[in-house]
């Protein structure tokens, strides 16, 4: 399909399964060459479930003939999706949301990085969006002291329970 592109303004776009992002072999060849030859422009990772008759998350390779500068834009989508019967959605506002980030072409929090050709080679031409788009969220500290007394709270009203449950064996004979 890349090759069959017109040269210097051709546009590709593939969807694929995730793991011809990251797998060795040939993939990791394919990959590597494509990156060498400055045509992969953009990846996208897609929601699980998305279309029909599979559940795997898929991505979106896009390939441009015209590419003037080396960057890489990924682009994290997966939790952009609305929960339908039988499979997950893209609605208008996420597709408006995957486009307007590859348009403006940068770096968004959680949700899409713009890695340079160093990065990628440094990543030995692994493509898994978690390496360029970090989506951790930090958890909230707990605290101890409130949970100490939530056990002692809730182990008093299982024993109160326990209490009128042996009551009432104790009424029926058992």
């Amino acid at each position: 399909m890349i090759e069959t592109a017109r040269e210097g303004t051709g546009k590709v776009a593939v969807i694929v399964p995730h793991g011809v992002l990251f797998r060795g072999g040939a993939e990791g060849k394919i990959r590597r060459k494509l990156i060498e030859e400055n045509l992969l422009e953009a990846v996208i990772g897609l929601p699980a479930n998305l279309f029909f008759g599979t559940g795997i998350p898929a991505a979106i390779l896009l390939f441009n003939k015209g590419k003037t500068q080396g960057d890489v834009l990924f682009i994290d989508a997966s939790s952009e999706y609305k929960e339908a019967k039988n499979q997950n959605i893209l609605t208008n506002e996420h597709v408006e949301k995957i486009v307007a980030t590859y348009r403006a072409f940068g770096s968004v929090d959680k949700y899409a990085c713009r890695a340079t050709p160093k990065e990628i080679i440094d990543n030995d031409f692994n493509l898994n969006i978690p390496r360029y788009v970090d989506t951790f969220e930090e958890e909230a500290e707990v605290n101890l002291d409130e949970v100490k007394v939530e056990i002692t709270r809730l182990e008093s009203e299982l024993a109160t329970v326990r209490a009128k449950m042996q009551a009432y064996l104790k009424e029926l004979g058992v």
